[in-house]
């Protein structure tokens, strides 16, 4: 079957066909991801980073859409060319990840159809470049951990647990579900975030590390995502865990 670059970010058209995923994922997650005909390019552990966040995918690269990716000057050599062999045109961006914030969150974007939710002032300067020169509108936040803390769930349509981020996206006519924050394990932190255990692995079916049901908002995620016309799978039993975003890039192509 014949795959295809994904050309608006996070948000295939068909069924995912490559993604990534932090290189600690449980067996568990891998055997059923693998199951769905999804090859996973796993993230090594960057030594510059805290060990929560040391693997997650939404800190050490952003997919621009297509074959575009920019990834952090300081990455691994494996991850970058298990991407290059992919066909990826890799985008070496100026700013360092380090573990003291706000020197994790350069490339924490949260890519929301023609919208980007980030904080400008702490985002890498090539990756914004890279933004405004397709003419995405840039969604000004305090918040660091922009696609940590968000859930996309259409090009007009997230899940939060911020406030700062839930007000900005309904000023931008963004329609956004506002869930308690907590309830999601991030190995030694109090808790990770919704964006950080959920990725789309196709169209219409966004995915979660963990059981979205032991969410204690479970019931307005479930209302939220069918408003939408998407359904959910849980990858793995037990609790919601923060392995960092599920990232998208290719899918496959009937034509």
């Amino acid at each position: 079957m014949k795959e295809r670059f994904i050309q608006t970010p996070n948000l295939p058209k068909g069924g995912v066909s490559l993604a990534v995923c932090d290189g600690r994922i449980n067996n568990e997650i891998e055997d059923n991801i693998k199951k769905l005909g999804i090859r996973i390019i796993k993230t090594n552990r960057q030594s510059s980073l805290y060990e929560a966040v040391s693997y997650h995918p939404d800190i050490q690269f952003h997919h621009l859409g297509d074959n575009k990716i920019v990834i952090a000057p300081n990455i691994d050599d494996k991850f970058y060319y298990a991407l290059e062999q992919e066909g990826f045109e890799i985008i070496i961006g100026k700013k360092y990840i380090n573990s003291k914030y706000p020197e994790d969150v350069p490339y924490n974007v949260a890519r929301i159809g023609n919208f980007a939710v980030l904080n400008i002032k702490y985002t890498d300067e090539i990756l914004l470049d890279e933004l405004i020169k397709r003419n995405v509108k840039l969604i000004d936040v305090k918040q660091g951990y922009a696609k940590c803390s968000i859930c996309i769930v259409s090009e007009n349509a997230i899940i939060t647990s911020d406030r700062g981020i839930h007000k900005k996206a309904i000023l931008n006519s963004i329609h956004s579900l506002l869930i308690n924050p907590g309830h999601i394990e991030l190995f030694e932190l109090n808790y990770g975030f919704i964006g950080g255990c959920s990725g789309f692995i196709s169209k219409d079916v966004l995915s979660f590390y963990g059981r979205i049901e032991s969410h204690p908002d479970f019931y307005a995620i479930s209302q939220f995502l069918n408003k939408f016309e998407k359904k959910y799978q849980n990858l793995s039993k037990g609790n919601l865990i923060d392995y960092g975003t599920l990232i998208p890039l290719k899918e496959y192509s009937i034509m």
